[in-house]
């Protein structure tokens, strides 16, 4: 059984920042692909950030240069660092990991709970 609660969200100033943690608990074996996503009110769910188990990233365009993702292995977490913050930065965050359970020859995508970040004066 595999586990990830998210923390960190909340209302913000625009120009503020915010620092959104994920972290996988459970039986676990490999962690690979760590990323955030985000969903506003009536739009898709679309990726922010992507880090690879070697540490590579990509963002989408509308986060580069403001956003920063980066994980912790030895604690099975990854974090989004978000500066500059803009009202149009405001939805719902979820993190998603691809993780392989002990015991498994198989890794499977999980999604954490989600969490509101709200960018408004």
């Amino acid at each position: 059984q595999v586990q990830l609660v998210e923390s960190g969200g909340g209302l913000v100033q625009p120009g503020g920042s915010l620092r959104l943690s994920c972290a996988a608990s459970g039986s676990i074996s490999n962690i690979y692909t760590m990323a955030w996503y985000r969903q506003a009110p009536g739009k898709q769910r679309d990726m922010v950030a992507h880090i690879t188990n070697s540490g590579l990233t990509n963002y989408a365009d509308s986060v580069k240069g403001r956003f920063t993702i980066s994980r912790d292995n030895a604690k099975n977490t990854v974090y989004l660092q978000m500066n500059s913050l803009k009202p149009e930065d405001t939805a719902v965050y979820y993190c998603n990991q691809v993780i392989q359970s002990l015991g498994s020859y198989i890794s499977l995508a999980y999604w954490g709970q989600g969490t509101q970040v709200t960018v408004s004066s």
